[in-house]
């Protein structure tokens, strides 16, 4: 049976949302086992609100919480008995076959680092995340755990993006691509001319991706430093929002009837439903020595559960052994 640990008091309303996307997920899964790490007592009281198969739900008191505002590094070092620090421990015994959390971002990265290392052979450890196009889902790596990086960790990025891709995401051959400023090979800094040497040796690599080329998905995986994909991350996320209070205000002048508006607002909806975050739940950290994912902190009990499930699918793929004979 899988077993995946889940923080418990990781994101903005736990320990409600994880307890509830734990029962969801083992609900859903016959096969699974989740362990709760977090203050035991609270734990206990919010999951006896709840129907849930026994044995299938286990609590590990981790009685210090890492609050989203707090240094990463001095977190991971100054609360041992954390469930970021106490899950990932689990995982790195082998106790667990991964771990998720809608907690700190930083801290989690920090402490997968350093709890469960690298993979041989990987440069930096990364974190990937999805991005909708227009043809379906996209993948973008890196998305702000590397600000400056090299031409050979950027060819890493590339080479764990495919493998993720194609393994969890289900694409057959995904398109992997460069963002830059042009198309061209010889456009771009040094590091970025170096990087589009080394990911020829990528069958599926199409080359350079220009800013307009994302939403359009000419490419499944874009790869890029974390600055550039940490702020095209953040802009992808305001672009419902945004679009959603300009056709507000456009409606507003036309003065429709409330069955038009109704209309709008639905195929609106739709329309957006790729950029739902529950949908995927999670992202990963491709790089460390196991199974580590980080969701949103304002994660529902669904987002929960499809992060959980996407653990599973993770560790039932073996994906770090193929990353590291890729990488080799």
């Amino acid at each position: 049976m899988m077993k995946i640990a889940v923080d418990a008091t990781g994101g903005d309303h736990y320990p409600q949302n994880p307890v509830e996307g734990a029962v969801l997920a083992v609900k859903d899964n016959d096969q699974l086992a989740v362990v709760l790490t977090g203050p035991e007592q609270e734990i206990s009281k919010e999951l006896s609100k709840h129907d849930y198969p026994k044995g299938r739900i286990i609590l590990q008191d981790a009685p210090e919480i890492i609050g989203m505002d707090e240094s990463p590094a001095q977190a991971v070092r100054n609360k041992p008995h954390s469930s970021i620090v106490v899950g990932l421990g689990m995982h790195q015994k082998g106790m667990v076959d991964g771990f998720v959390s809608a907690g700190n971002t930083g801290a989690l990265m920090a402490a997968s680092a350093f709890i469960l290392g690298r993979l041989d052979g990987v440069i930096r450890p990364t974190i990937a995340t999805y991005f909708p196009t227009v043809k379906g889902m996209g993948l973008m790596i890196d998305a702000g755990a590397n600000l400056e990086v090299k031409p050979e960790m950027l060819f890493q990025f590339g080479v764990m993006g495919n493998i993720y891709a194609r393994d969890i995401m289900g694409f057959e051959t995904p398109r992997v691509g460069l963002l830059n400023v042009g198309e061209e090979k010889e456009k771009g800094s040094e590091t970025l001319k170096k990087a589009y040497v080394l990911l020829q040796a990528l069958p599926n690599f199409v080359g350079n991706i220009e800013g307009r080329d994302i939403l359009a998905g000419q490419a499944d995986v874009f790869v890029c430093d974390g600055t550039t994909g940490n702020i095209l991350l953040k802009f992808g996320e305001s672009i419902p929002d945004a679009l959603k209070m300009l056709l507000m205000g456009a409606i507003k002048k036309r003065q429709l009837e409330k069955e038009q508006v109704a209309l709008i607002i639905s195929l609106l909806e739709e329309a957006f439903a790729p950029f739902d975050y529950q949908r995927v739940g999670g992202v990963p950290f491709l790089g460390v020595n196991g199974i580590s994912m980080v969701g949103h902190g304002g994660s529902s009990p669904v987002a929960i559960k499809n992060m959980i499930l996407n653990a599973v699918k993770m560790a039932e793929s073996d994906i770090n052994k193929k990353i590291i004979a890729s990488v080799a």
